[in-house]
């Protein structure tokens, strides 16, 4: 083809140009344009993302070392602070050798990541324990822990929360020790900007510090949060080491350790004594205004019932060495006598050969019994420290009805097994049991109804009762939800022990029961006290009669001025009260 006499051969560079600008050249500088605008796109890009990820890492570094170690404390101001750990550290990597600077920022950042994760572990325990994690002595609660899992939403679920929450810690340490080291070497690469930066930070630090410059009402800026406390935990660990002492030096000292049996509990011969721990029964639900009317009208009607039945009652407070959870631990101190506030002195005193209240009655000629229905497993040092005569657990009381709140067999059944497996025995010697009643246990639903005692059964009798309750997450975020399942739990637990009372006791019937510790805090509110309500209900007048010196109230409720001991104190009172005096009683403490 030809125009204007030229020939136009295809490929001819200029011909195509003119014909439409699109020829080799042009392609090849239209390729390095767009590789230049690709290149220049990547770069902002990674600009960017330098940008954030350094961002990112200030926020979790800043997060680490001023996040308060409690939930209700977690709010956007409690990190408008300045934290002089940081200011430290950078003046320290910016003065070292680059090596060492960079050492000494991955050393620092493995330990900010496990207070991190310490922190984060206080704020779990303060919702259920209100208290923080002792890192010395509470690592058993780790199991403890993915066991109520276990049994509340059950074992695939318990497990993937547990690999969560493994994956998590990991990526918590994992992630602030990188952040602590970006940071270093972006103060590295900009020496004199950081120093500068901590010249003035520290000096406006020093400034707040001394004037108690507060932004928040309790919160000073000038923030020493985390080395607080890396120091308060550093002390724990000392001061755990030294507990183990003073404890073995309380349990030396012991009363009644060589009291002969004829000599013990000489006022309750030929009496059946059943001694109750009624799960999170505490002081908060006799006193709190929102549960005092109904669980009040509740304890009213039941003395009336009570009473009716000839029966009478005299109530006061204990303090319990825990609260929220942990009832093993209130357990051993009611029977022991001795503080057990911690597992390191739970594990120090079952290896231990403390006289018990159980192992008093059983000396005394009693027979003695627990019925733990939370224990689902053997239990072989329990059953020789406590020297039960028979222990029932889980598999021993053979419910086969639903399963309710913590995967738990109801009150009513509890009590029905025993009273079927041991006080309907012929022929039998007077027993002494200790029992543990979980209807009242967190999550606190669902909860069956109570039926007539003689159509209890095996448990089937309850199939058909209030379906699946929610789990203890779910419960633990829902203040209102809770406090109203609590409040029927407890209704629940009472009712059935009053109920008990009327259908199964006679005049050889003494009743001890109390709480092992007060609900968690989403119930109580942060800081309630540990004190929980006993009772002892007896239709023989001389039972009370012995007790008269107490100052106990009568009635199945104490008011606010009631008499308060220490749990730790009513084995020694207890003994002293329905036997002859072993000597002088050491104070209770340790």
């Amino acid at each position: 083809m030809t125009t204007g006499g030229v020939a136009r051969m295809p490929g001819d560079g200029a011909a195509d140009q003119d014909a439409g600008g699109v020829g080799p050249n042009a392609d090849t500088l239209r390729d390095e344009d767009l590789a230049g605008a690709d290149a220049g796109t990547r770069r902002r890009g990674r600009r960017v993302t330098a940008w954030l990820t350094t961002a990112l890492a200030c926020l979790l570094v800043l997060f680490a070392l001023t996040a308060p170690n409690q939930v209700s404390h977690l709010t956007p101001a409690a990190f408008v602070r300045i934290p002089v750990e940081a200011l430290l550290g950078t003046a320290l990597v910016l003065v070292l050798p680059a090596r060492a600077g960079r050492v000494v920022a991955a050393v620092v950042g493995v330990i900010l990541g496990l207070l991190t994760i310490l922190k984060i572990i206080d704020m779990g325990l303060y919702r259920v324990l209100d208290r923080p994690f002792d890192p010395v002595l509470d690592w058993v609660l780790l199991g403890y822990a993915a066991e109520f899992l276990r049994r509340s939403i059950g074992r695939a679920g318990a497990l993937g929360s547990e690999v969560a929450a493994a994956a998590a810690a990991v990526a918590v340490l994992v992630l602030v020790t990188l952040s602590v080291l970006r940071l270093t070497r972006l103060a590295v690469r900009h020496r004199t900007t950081a120093a500068r930066t901590v010249a003035v930070s520290g000096v406006a630090w020093v400034g707040c510090a001394a004037l108690g410059v507060q932004i928040v009402p309790g919160v000073p800026l000038a923030a020493d949060s985390a080395a607080a406390l890396a120091y308060h935990r550093a002390h724990q660990v000392y001061a755990g080491i030294q507990d183990q002492r003073t404890f073995a030096a309380a349990a030396a000292v012991d009363a009644f350790r060589d009291t002969a049996g004829d000599q013990l509990l000489t006022a309750l011969r030929g009496k059946d004594v059943i001694l109750t721990f009624v799960e999170a029964y505490g002081r908060v639900a006799v006193e709190d205004p929102e549960f005092a009317a109904q669980v009040g009208a509740l304890l009213d009607a039941g003395n009336r019932r009570l009473g009716a039945a000839g029966f009478a009652s005299r109530s006061a407070f204990l303090t319990s060495p825990t609260t929220g959870g942990g009832s093993w631990l209130a357990h051993s101190t009611l029977l022991s006598g001795l503080w057990v506030n911690n597992e390191q002195r739970y594990g120090n005193l079952l290896a231990g050969d403390r006289l018990t209240l159980d192992g008093a009655f059983q000396r005394a000629g009693w027979r003695t019994v627990g019925v733990l229905p939370a224990v689902t497993e053997p239990w072989p040092e329990g059953e020789a420290f406590y020297g039960y005569d028979r222990l029932y657990t889980a598999p021993d009381l053979a419910y086969r009805g639903p399963l309710f709140n913590f995967a738990s067999m109801p009150d009513q059944y509890t009590l029905s097994a025993f009273q079927r497996a041991e006080r309907a025995a012929p022929n039998r010697a007077p027993v002494m049991a200790e029992i543990a009643l979980l209807s009242s246990h967190l999550p606190w639903a669902p909860l069956p109804r109570l039926v007539e005692w003689g159509e209890v059964g095996d448990g089937s009798v309850f199939h058909g009762m209030p379906g699946p309750g929610v789990s203890p997450e779910v419960m633990l975020r829902d203040r209102n939800r809770a406090r109203a399942a609590y409040l029927q739990s407890i209704e629940y637990s009472l009712n059935t022990l009053i109920s008990y009372v009327q259908t199964y006791g006679d005049d050889n019937l003494v009743l001890v029961f109390l709480g092992d510790h007060q609900p968690a805090p989403v119930v109580t509110g942060a800081g309630a006290s540990h004190d929980v309500p006993i009772t002892i209900v007896a239709r023989d007048r001389t039972v009370l009669d012995r007790i008269s010196g107490w100052g106990w109230q009568d009635g199945l409720k104490p008011d606010p001025r009631a008499p308060v001991w220490r749990m730790d104190a009513f084995r020694d009172r207890f003994l002293t009260a329905f036997g002859p005096p072993a000597g002088p009683s050491r104070p209770a403490g340790g």
